[in-house]
């Protein structure tokens, strides 16, 4: 370590280096390659010049040409070893000209002198050569407390000087002192930088065991010199043995701190303290009272560093786990938390469960009692979920430690409360159950129940006792029930249970539970199977139970001996391939019978199968194949013959029972990456944006109750036929009349004349919508764009544009026969695909900003939409809803580019709300079109009353078709709404103004009628009108504001508060919601709010209409 630099060897004068050609030197050097490489043998001049521009006081580069010296420090610094230390000290000589320099604002500027800091401390470590020089320079800057001008550039260096003090320990040790008295002199920001300096100092002085006074100020800051310890290296760790006098009064004076450092300084303070605590046995009561109260800070830094003394001060902490799990747990559940700091409170929350576990299992009792109560919501979001459950995993495994323990209570008792934990979990994500196999819900509910399957088994135990008392537990059997169930209802998720037990059998420690598994599921699955078509979506188990050796292979083989004889009596003309491919795969299970298990234990019932199989099944080659193998069955011993399937195996060649039809060609690997990216330049966009976009759907499934086919609430079923009609041939004269069936008679109700023709109101309603069971339904259509963008397309394809061409959009790509095929889990039916004959690609967007003229030229704004529209086609998506819910369809496209291309990939799904489902109420034909007014509004007060508390619930109406009847089954609600008037009757004439049947209320009516949007409907100024009292009592427009109540002997409507405020009137509006269902709205408008009355026959949609009408009227 010296200051004094080496001769210079004298070379001739350079040429100097332009602006430009520094600008192509750096490019050069960031591009690599050969390009790099040619510079190799001018690194020396390269540092010449470059420190030479530094020096200039005008050059403009200073800031680059620092930055480049220090990315690429180690091929222009250290190839040349001998003239290391003269360039070295070149660049201290800089940048101790530059910090010297007055800072101007223009060519010195503080931003340069921290960064020429920064990177020349960077360029000295990086070639492992220090200078004492370079420290003297960082201790001048250092050595000026309180100064504000600088006191970023004071903060920096103490951050240089850290770096040094880090990569040459006790460096600074011998000015301790000094370091001390700066720590206690600054008053700016930079304190923090001073603090950690000084720590990382004490923290090196403590770990090399140094003996040096820590108080000593004898040494002077500067000039700097190099301790001894360091020049020499003489002395060893532990020589001089430690001050600890001193060193505790340092530690003192750090502890009173903290207040001082930012979150992250806070994470280094504590990192480099802890160590030093613990080695000069000082109490750790001491840390536990200055930080331990950081646990209930909302920044999840401060968290983290409690967490970080919790372990190697567990007896410091006795007592207050159950505080800090309370504060982790509390962490993830605030909403307004980022998504990362709440799954990192719940991470935290795992470890700290795990430690407290391992260091005494009494603690965890308290923690186990908070987490059961932890169940995941159903709107989090899913990686939230996840942990959760991963939580509840873990409190189960405890709950078997602590009974293990004797800590907790019964047996049974705990074995019931895990299973309760278990399915109560699942609940949060049940979507996965009618989600596909491959969704993400799905891997993390299957994650989960390995999870609780495999319990406070280890993977890395070999001893198998544990994991054979957790298959006599009631968990495990339990969820043996619970995968059986799976399978026989939601067929989709056996490829799912089959990758579960794949997972079983791939550790060695649980291969026993896999086995388990397959044998309960030849026990309690195949007696239950259904025997149909349906049966081959099981045969992914069958194979599993096939291949075990475990299991006695009388009973699938029994089953698959039925499922034979059911092909050949269901063949027909329309069932041949299937036959041959069904037909094979049960031969590809009796292969795998063959491959794993003795010929003795298979003879009989497989040679039986074998023989049916030739001699009746209608396939010509799957009955060679059954005749193939029960030849070898019967001629070749069991090794050979499983040496004789292996062979097949091992040459590549694929059994010749499993179908082999529908294969198509693979696509190269370039054209399907490109594939893969196709929504970030075709984009299939929505026309008219939806007010909510719905996240989350509320479909309910049947149950399997009632004959419906689909597994939608339907509301409709077929209606009993009361006439038995006889056939007879034409061609007889006997006279035919019906005879109608008896059956038990209703009682006789009564019903009052209102009643009479709300039914009747209600049977002529219903005769008009269409039965979708047995004829087209009602369809809702959504309105689309397609485009794509040009110039993406044409340089991921290799489009080339022609060059010769006069008018631009004869260059532009195109794209040709255009298919767009879309699907949805949503309700919606068969959806229709779109075909597109011709579309233009869209223009880059190239403005020339130096044509001033044509910048500040005025377009109309016409020709800007007319020119958008030429590139984009106009898709309409038809949908025919099952039941009204918001939902995503997903979206393929297939075309063809002018190359010869087929281009195929998936677009950004089309999401559809609940506002998409609003339609207009069907008019039976023999209403005049002058009368729809009082049809609508007579509808309107029929379905209110029917919604409400009628007598109408009973009542079945047939829908059009004569097939099926509905019946209605009503619910409501109310939202008060705090907007002003005006909004609410602008939103309303914007949004909803078709489905407008009645205006009453003088000042509401005469607000609406100036507006002129809203028309053809019934006009009411007198609000006491009878044939709208639809309330069932009088409305005074000048009773005051509206009140909620929640007393339920007291009606919705007759809450009233006296007050100030105008009542102006109210809007009645019908709302037809496909395929049967109504939503009705009554909103009495004040001038401050509204109370918006909901009364519908379709209850889930009230989940989405609180979001609607809140985007509606409060946006």
């Amino acid at each position: 370590m010296t200051d004094k630099p080496p001769e210079p060897i004298l070379s001739p004068p350079s040429k100097p280096v332009t602006l430009q050609d520094w600008e192509s030197v750096i490019d050069d050097f960031q591009h690599g390659g050969a390009r790099r490489h040619r510079w190799t043998s001018a690194h020396p001049i390269l540092i010449d010049q470059a420190l030479s521009c530094l020096n200039k006081r005008e050059f403009p580069l200073k800031l680059q040409l620092i930055v480049f010296l220090e990315e690429f420090s180690d091929p222009l610094f250290t190839s040349d070893p001998d003239s290391l230390p003269k360039n070295l000290h070149r660049l201290i000589e800089t940048l101790r000209a530059l910090i010297q320099t007055p800072a101007d604002g223009v060519h010195v500027t503080l931003a340069l002198k921290e960064q020429t800091m920064l990177s020349v401390t960077a360029i000295v470590i990086a070639a492992d050569y220090m200078l004492d020089g370079l420290v003297e320079l960082l201790l001048t800057v250092v050595n000026r407390p309180n100064h504000g001008v600088d006191r970023q550039a004071r903060a920096l260096a103490c951050e240089c000087l850290r770096e040094l003090e880090k990569s040459y320990p006790c460096l600074l040790s011998d000015i301790g002192g000094h370091l001390w008295s700066l720590c206690q002199s600054e008053r700016t920001h930079a304190a923090q930088s001073y603090i950690l300096l000084f720590t990382t100092v004490v923290h090196n002085i403590v770990a090399k065991r140094l003996g040096v006074s820590i108080l000593n100020t004898k040494v002077p800051l500067v000039p700097f010199s190099a301790p001894q310890v360091l020049v020499n290296g003489s002395a060893k760790e532990g020589s001089g043995g430690l001050n600890y006098k001193e060193l505790r009064r340092a530690m003192s004076f750090l502890l009173e701190w903290p207040q001082v450092l930012t979150p992250c300084g806070m994470v280094e303070f504590l990192d480099l303290i802890m160590p030093v605590a613990m080695a000069l046995e000082l109490q750790a009561l001491m840390l536990k009272v200055q930080f331990f109260g950081m646990i209930y800070s909302s920044d999840p830094l401060l968290c983290h560093v409690v967490l970080t003394m919790y372990r190697p001060f567990l007896d410091a902490f006795d007592g207050q786990e159950g505080q800090i799990a309370s504060r982790l747990m509390l962490l993830s559940r605030e909403t307004q938390q980022h998504l990362v700091f709440r799954l990192l409170g719940l991470h935290w929350l795992l470890g700290f469960g795990e430690l407290v576990l391992r260091s005494e299992v009494r603690k965890v009792k308290g923690i186990v009692e908070m987490g059961l109560r932890f169940y995941p919501s159903v709107f989090d979001p899913l990686a939230l979920k996840a942990l959760k459950l991963d939580l509840l995993a873990f409190c189960s495994v405890c709950v078997d430690v602590l009974k293990l323990e004797g800590v907790s209570g019964e047996g049974k008792g705990n074995d019931k409360l895990v299973v309760k934990v278990f399915k109560d979990a699942l609940v949060s994500v049940s979507a996965f159950k009618w989600l596909p196999p491959h969704s993400t819900e799905t891997a993390v509910a299957f994650r989960t129940l390995h999870r609780f399957l495999i319990g406070a088994s280890s993977h890395l135990d070999n001893d198998p006792s544990p994991t054979r008392s957790l298959m006599d537990s009631t968990t495990f059997t339990s969820i043996q029930g619970m995968l059986v169930d799976l399978m026989l209802e939601y067929r989709r998720l056996v490829p799912v249970i089959v990758a579960l037990t794949d997972r079983l059998f791939g550790c060695q420690k649980h291969c026993w539970l896999g086995e388990r598994l397959l044998q309960s599921f030849d026990q309690h699955l195949l007696p239950k199977v259904k025997l149909d078509y349906t049966l081959v979506s099981c045969f992914p188990v069958f194979d599993k139970i096939a291949k075990s050796d475990t299991i006695p292979p009388r009973g699938l083989l029994e089953l698959l001996t039925k499922f034979m004889a059911f092909l050949v009596v269901k063949h027909g003309p329309y069932t041949g391939l299937r036959s041959w491919s069904q037909g094979s795969r049960v031969l590809g299970i009796c292969r795998t019978f063959l491959m794993h298990h003795h010929t003795s234990r298979l003879f009989l019932r497989l040679s039986r199968l074998f023989a049916f199989t030739c001699l009746y099944f209608p396939d010509l080659e799957v009955r060679d194949n059954a005749r193939i193998y029960l030849r070898l069955l019967i001629c070749v011993p069991g090794k050979k013959l499983r040496d004789k399937l292996n062979l097949g195996e091992e040459l590549g060649i694929s059994p010749s029972a499993l179908p082999s039809f529908n294969i198509q060609s693979p696509l190269s690997a370039d054209n399907l990456k490109k594939s893969k990216g196709i929504s970030s330049y075709v984009h299939l966009e929505r026309v008219i944006p939806l007010l909510v976009q719905q996240s989350w759907s509320l479909s309910l499934s049947s149950f399997g109750f009632g004959n419906h086919e689909t597994g939608y609430p339907e509301g409709i079923r077929d209606s009993e036929p009361i006439i038995e009609e006889s056939e007879i041939d034409s061609s007889s004269n006997i006279q035919v009349t019906a005879q109608t069936i008896d059956r038990p008679h209703e009682p006789l109700r009564v019903m009052d004349a209102k009643i009479s023709e709300i039914l009747v109101t209600l049977r002529r309603h219903f005769s008009c919508i269409p039965d979708y069971r047995h004829m087209p339904g009602f369809k809702v259509r959504i309105s689309c764009s397609l485009r794509f963008e040009s110039e993406t397309l044409s340089r991921l394809w290799g489009l080339d544009s022609p060059t010769d061409v006069l008018d631009e959009l004869d260059a532009l790509p195109a794209l040709y026969a255009t298919v767009l095929n879309f699907s949805s889990s949503a309700p919606y039916g068969s959806i229709a695909s779109f075909h597109i004959a011709f579309l233009l690609g869209e223009p880059s967007r190239k403005i020339d900003i130096s044509d001033q003229a044509a910048a500040l030229a005025i377009v109309p704004l016409e020709n800007v939409s007319r020119e958008e529209e030429s590139f984009r086609a106009p898709v309409m998506i038809e949908l025919e809803p099952r039941e009204p819910t918001p939902g995503l369809i997903d979206v393929s496209i297939e075309t063809n580019a002018e190359s010869g291309h087929i281009i195929r990939g998936q677009l950004h799904g089309i999401t559809i709300g609940i506002e998409d489902m609003f339609l207009r109420a069907v008019i039976p034909p023999d209403v005049p079109e002058v009368a729809s007014p009082g049809y609508y509004l007579d509808l309107f007060n029929a379905l209110w009353e029917a919604c409400g508390n009628s007598n109408t619930g009973r009542e079945t109406f047939p829908l059009k078709g004569g097939k099926g009847v509905a019946a209605i089954a009503g619910t409501r609600s109310v939202k008060l709404l705090e907007v002003p008037a005006s909004s609410v009757i602008q939103a309303t004439e914007r949004h909803l103004a078709p489905f407008v049947v009645s205006v009453t209320g003088e000042p509401l009516v005469n607000a609406v009628k100036d507006g002129g949007i809203i028309r053809d409907i019934i006009w009411r100024d007198d609000a006491s009108d009878s044939s709208l009292d639809i309330a069932g009592s009088g409305t005074d427009f000048d009773r005051g504001p509206l009140h909620l109540t929640y007393t339920h002997d007291i009606d919705e409507r007759d809450s009233t508060v006296n007050n100030r405020k105008k009542n102006m009137g109210c809007f009645h509006i019908l709302i037809f919601l496909p395929p049967r269902f109504h939503l009705l709205f009554e909103m009495e408008v004040c001038d401050d709010s509204t109370l918006v009355r909901i009364r519908t026959d379709h209850w889930p949609c009230l989940a989405y209409t609180d979001d609607y009408l809140e985007a509606l009227f409060l946006a």
